[in-house]
Order: structure tokens, then C-alpha cells, then sequence
């Protein structure tokens, strides 16, 4: 519509062009020689008056005609329409209106009908004349005497007209068709990547997390491709870590019930059961008893994290008095197997956190380290501050952590060494606690290792003032 539009303004300003340039020579024409016969009509000099229209006429290519006030020709420059009567609406609105000038162009009648074609191509038609009447008054003493009547033919001028607008509107239908050809092929190039994604995520709904789109092309599609691509992946990769999180504590709560039962079956029917034996399977029981205490605290513990629900209580205090505490608290521990630990306390690092929450932080990573560290080991706690963060690192000399497991040993219930976790007691929730406490201060935490060397565990912690 644009292309009709703009074709149909061009033709329009290229016609009055043509018509203006026309129209005003007609125009100052017509006056100068209205002013110049004026005087020979009122004088009736008929010769010098006929002669004279003539002269002009050759001049300017055109017919000349002197009307009078009735409308009748008095002189014709082709000496065809004398007496005749001459009405045209530019006469008349010089006889009548008491214009002074007046302009206008016409067709005569055509011997052979036009074609239209859609109502766009109108072919110039040859049996139309097309001609331009310019007309004057001719004035004496103020007195309008009679008119001056000046035809000339427009029939170049029209025919060139209508081969422009001709030749517009085919060039507007074939710009109109390639601009649809063009706009078609784009179309689907633009809306395939759109079509593509609206399609994976309609599979997405359907519970299909796997899908991924091609990422393609540039700029925002592009962007939009790989945002999808990466929220998917996110998406299965925690729609699958709930799977196994769910796996992996119905395993950790059923172990501990499964003992339990063998046990008291045990009990139930073998009545005459030593009795030290009977105590030992007690024990072990309400040990069993307590790790399921200890695996639930725990989980409860993630689960509040995760839904936000657990809130900071924040104090201000040294983090190098609860490293020092900690370490008082395991000491008996490591006596037994023997592990010496070495403190390293540059700073009292005084903060503004919840005590509770990152001395359980530190009494897990301590208590890892001891578990996983062969007897006669070497346990160091370091606590540095650099600018406005503590940096407290707990190192030891075990069997270190492969290459492998190190990017999921903060996950849930993962173990590097199953069968040696479980004889040493642990749940597989400690890390994954310090790791989600150290974030909920806005810390990071990080493990580096080389199997066979040991593992060092670096917690940083920025320091708020209360």
C-alpha cells in the first residue's frame, strides 16, 4: 500500500509540474495579448486585429479567438468560428464572475472507449484531444470589453503523462511483488528459530526437560536460543538432582531401619539371647537410632534453607574463638586416632553473623577432615583476613579427592568412598550444609585436591561490622 501510495504522489507531482510550467505561460501569454488587442477590438480595426491573432498564434503554437461580452467569436486566428458561440466555464467566468484570467484543461469526446485494467492502467487513448483553454479580459478603461480566448493542445503533454503513470504503477506491482518475495523468505527465516522454540517449549510443558534448541543466527534470537538452552539444562539438571536427592535419603533412612529390624528380630526370637549380647544389640540399635535423628536434623536443616525459610540471627563475635572452641570440642577425637592439629589464628576476624550457623560450618569441615584422615594424620586450621574477608582454610594429608568427584562433593549425599563413609559414620550432608550456610553470608567455598595428597577446604566470609 506504502508503494501505491508513493507511486500515485510521484505521478501526481510530476503532472502538476507539466501543468504548472504550461498554465502559467499560457496564462502570461494570454494577458500580454489581451492587453495589446484590447484597443484595436474597441477601435474595430477587424484586418490589424485578425492579422495580428494571427502573427501570435504561429508564435505560440496555439489558436486564438476574440470573444465578445456575448460569448460569439469576432475574430478566430483559423477563420473557422466566426459568430460562433463559445461556451467554456473559462469564458464564462470571465463574463460573468468578473475574473480578470481564468485556466483550464479538457478532453473532447473519444471515438474509442478507454481500457481500465483493474482500475490501475488507463492507456493514453489517442481518440481523446486534450486541450488547454487559457482565457483574459479585455479591458479598457477599467471596463471589461470582451475576451481573449487562447486553445492550445495538450495532447504531448497528457500522453507522456499517462505513459509515467503507466510505467509507476508497473514499477509499483513489481517492487509490491519482490517486497512480498523478499518479506516471505525473511518471514520464515525470522519466525523458524521462533517456531523452533515456541515447539521445545510446548515439549518442556509436556515434562520433556532434555530438549534443547539449535542456537542459529545473531543478535537477540540468538541470546534467546542460548538463555533457553541454559534454562532447560539448569532445569533437568535439578529436575534430575531431586530425583536423586530423593533416592539417595529413602537409602540413607532405610539402612538405618533395615539394621534396626535384624536386630530386634534378632532379639525377638532368640528369647534366651545372652544378655551382654541382648545389651550390645541395644547399643547398636539406639545408634542406629541416633544416625536416623542425625540424617533428618540434617535434611530438615537443607530443607529450610531451600525454602528460605531459615533467617540469620546475627551477633558479633570471633571467628577465631569458635575455631578455638571447635578444635577443644574434636580434640578428644583425634587423640584416639592419633592426628595432630595445628592452628594458625593470624586475626580474631570479629564479625557480624550467625555464630550458630558458622560454627557448625567449622565443626564440619573439622570433623571431615578427622574422619577422612588416616590415623597419625595432620589436621591445619588457618584463619587469615585480607581486606574486609576472612579466609579460614582446613587442610589435612588424607587420601585427598579425585579429580572427578571434586565438582559434586558439595552435592547431597554424595561420597567419594561409600563403604568408608559409612563406617565412619556420616550422613553425606555435612558439606552440602557448608555449603548453603557459607552462601547464606554471602562466602564462597571451595575445594582443591590431588588424590593421594590431601585436600584443602577454603571458606571466605565477608566481615560485617554490627
Amino acid at each position: 500500500m506504502s508503494y501505491y501510495v508513493v507511486a500515485t504522489s510521484l505521478i501526481g507531482l510530476v503532472g502538476d509540474y507539466l501543468f504548472d510550467d504550461r498554465k502559467q505561460q499560457d496564462r502570461v501569454s494570454t494577458s500580454r495579448l489581451a492587453e495589446e488587442l484590447a484597443p484595436l477590438y474597441l477601435s474595430a480595426q477587424t484586418q490589424t486585429l485578425q492579422e495580428r491573432l494571427e502573427a501570435a498564434a504561429t508564435e505560440l503554437g496555439a489558436r486564438l479567438m476574440v470573444l465578445d461580452m456575448s460569448g460569439k467569436v469576432q475574430a478566430d486566428s483559423q477563420s473557422e468560428l466566426n459568430g460562433s458561440r463559445m461556451e467554456l466555464p473559462e469564458v464564462a467566468s470571465i463574463l460573468s464572475e468578473g475574473k480578470t484570467e481564468d485556466y483550464g484543461v479538457h478532453q473532447t469526446e473519444s471515438r474509442s472507449a478507454a481500457l481500465d485494467v483493474l482500475g490501475l492502467f488507463r492507456p493514453f487513448d489517442q481518440g481523446v484531444e486534450w486541450v488547454a483553454y487559457s482565457t483574459a479580459g479585455l479591458v479598457q478603461n477599467g471596463q471589461t470589453i470582451g475576451v481573449l480566448l487562447l486553445t492550445s493542445p495538450m495532447q504531448g503533454t497528457m500522453e507522456r503523462l499517462f505513459t509515467l503513470q503507466d510505467k509507476m504503477i508497473l514499477y509499483f506491482l513489481i517492487a509490491a511483488g519482490v517486497a512480498m518475495v523478499i518479506a516471505l523468505v525473511f518471514s520464515r527465516v525470522i519466525t523458524r528459530p521462533i517456531v523452533s522454540l515456541t515447539r521445545s517449549i510446548q515439549r518442556m510443558g509436556r515434562g520433556d526437560l532434555s530438549v534443547r534448541v539449535p542456537v542459529k543466527g545473531s543478535g537477540e534470537l540468538r541470546r534467546l536460543s542460548e538463555t533457553f538452552n541454559t534454562m532447560s539444562e539448569k532445569l533437568e539438571m535439578l529436575d534430575k538432582s531431586r530425583n536423586q536427592f530423593v533416592s539417595n535419603a529413602s537409602h540413607e533412612l532405610k539402612t538405618p531401619l533395615a539394621t534396626m529390624k535384624i536386630l530386634l528380630e534378632s532379639i525377638i526370637y532368640q528369647p534366651d539371647m545372652d544378655a551382654g549380647m541382648r545389651t550390645e544389640f541395644l547399643t547398636d540399635i539406639n545408634k542406629e537410632i541416633d544416625r536416623l535423628n542425625l540424617i533428618i536434623s540434617d535434611l530438615l536443616t537443607l530443607v529450610s534453607m531451600d525454602s528460605k525459610t531459615m533467617r540469620l540471627n546475627r551477633t558479633t563475635f570471633s571467628l577465631a574463638q569458635v575455631v578455638t572452641d571447635t578444635a577443644h570440642r574434636l580434640a578428644l577425637v583425634m587423640e584416639k586416632r592419633h592426628q595432630e592439629l595445628k592452628l594458625q589464628l593470624n586475626d580474631r576476624c570479629d564479625m557480624y553473623a550467625d555464630c550458630a550457623k558458622l560454627t557448625q560450618v567449622v565443626y564440619n569441615l573439622m570433623e571431615n577432615a578427622s574422619k577422612y584422615t588416616q590415623e597419625g594424620g595432620v589436621i591445619r586450621v588457618r584463619l587469615i583476613r585480607s581486606g574486609r574477608d576472612a579466609i579460614l582454610t582446613v587442610s589435612d594429608n588424607g587420601p585427598g579427592i579425585p579429580k572427578e568427584d571434586q565438582s559434586h562433593i558439595f552435592d547431597r549425599f554424595y561420597r567419594v568412598d561409600k563403604a568408608r563413609s559409612r563406617e565412619t559414620g556420616g550422613t553425606g550432608l555435612g558439606l552440602s550444609i557448608v555449603h548453603q550456610m557459607v552462601l547464606m553470608h554471602g562466602g564462597t567455598v571451595t575445594v582443591d585436591s590431588e588424590e593421594g595428597n590431601g585436600a584443602t577446604f577454603t571458606v571466605e566470609l565477608p566481615i560485617h561490622q554490627g
